[in-house]
């Protein structure tokens, strides 16, 4: 008898647990969002420091022509 409760009251933990994984809330919503525009400006920055890496290159190159 101790097994079946048992058993059963897993079950129901169990079915409750993932039905509550199945929704996000508000703070996972928020989270989500944070990441995102955490992961864009990530991706900005890289983008301007490559653009600025290239600028910077081409002006040492035009300095070592003139140079030479």
């Amino acid at each position: 008898m101790k097994n079946k409760i048992l058993i059963g009251t897993l079950l129901v933990a169990f079915v409750l647990a993932v039905t509550g994984c199945e929704e996000k809330g508000p703070a996972e919503k928020a989270g989500e969002k944070i990441d995102n525009v955490a992961s864009d400006i990530k991706d900005n920055t890289k983008d301007a420091l490559d653009k600025a890496d290239d600028t910077v290159e081409d002006a040492g190159d035009k300095i070592e022509n003139k140079t030479d």
